[in-house]
């Protein structure tokens, strides 16, 4: 059986002289880019200087819009109705949309960063207004988002393609849902131990959590986060690791 799949990372989380992150690196290992666009990280500089680099090394861009938090880098979660989602999220692909337009090249995906994504794998109301604000924009986009959670069930609702998305360094519990930032145990820093979970989650589709149950998973795209300090690492293991595996790496918008 050929295994096709989408390596993902969250990149373009500087903001002015504030440097997260080493985006430099990652964009050799990855296919797929997710790209802040300013509310919770990200400038007009960053996002120019971002979509350029992926545009020269042949990363698909996405837009990754959040929170409008600054200080919580998104992560906090906020009460806002789901009108001002669609709105944040209209805005936010707008501006990525500009730079990609200004570097002669289109937005493949959108995903939702930190606390709103979390947010709208269980809440129905707002993962529709991401998945209408995505579809008002541009109909062609990609959805990205877990598998078997509101966001996919929106997305398809709303007639969108749906990526679903695995975590290479992170936790789940046994909903399927990610393990909070807040626990020691969220984040996995062995190497090994990311590569052989992400071989099964792809050959096997399932992840085991953090209760040892196995939660049924499908693989369209692996994130690797880029702020985390491994994360050039972690990236060129993995794609090492699949591609020695049969595991072909091309960005989503080439086989959904």
């Amino acid at each position: 059986m050929k295994y096709r799949v989408d390596i993902n990372s969250d990149i373009g989380e500087s903001f002015g002289v504030y440097k997260i992150g080493m985006d430099e690196e990652i964009v050799k290992y990855i296919s797929s880019a997710n790209i802040a666009c300013g509310f919770h990280a990200g400038d007009p500089i960053v996002m120019a200087n971002t979509v350029e680099r992926c545009a020269k090394n042949k990363v698909a861009v996405g837009a990754h819009p959040g929170f409008p938090d600054l200080l919580g880098f998104g992560r906090r979660n906020i009460d806002v109705s789901p009108t001002d989602v669609k709105n944040y999220i209209i805005y936010q692909i707008g501006a990525l949309q500009a730079f990609a337009i200004s570097n002669g090249i289109k937005l493949q995906h959108v995903k939702a960063h930190g606390a709103l994504y979390n947010m709208a794998a269980t809440d129905e109301k707002l993962a529709i207004a991401i998945a209408e604000a995505i579809a008002s924009v541009n109909e062609n986009l990609i959805c990205v988002g877990m598998a078997n959670t509101a966001m996919q069930m929106a997305a398809e609702k709303v007639g969108l393609r749906f990526a679903c998305e695995v975590f290479a360094d992170r936790n789940i519990n046994p909903d399927g849902t990610l393990v909070s930032r807040k626990l020691p145990n969220a984040i996995i820093h062995d190497e090994e131990l990311a590569c052989r979970r992400v071989l099964r989650m792809i050959k096997e589709g399932v992840c085991e959590a953090i209760d040892g149950s196995l939660v049924k998973v499908k693989v369209d795209t692996i994130c690797v986060h880029g702020d985390n300090p491994q994360a050039v690492e972690f990236a060129k293991r993995i794609k090492k690791t699949l591609e020695e595996n049969g595991v072909e790496i091309i960005p989503m918008g080439e086989f959904l």
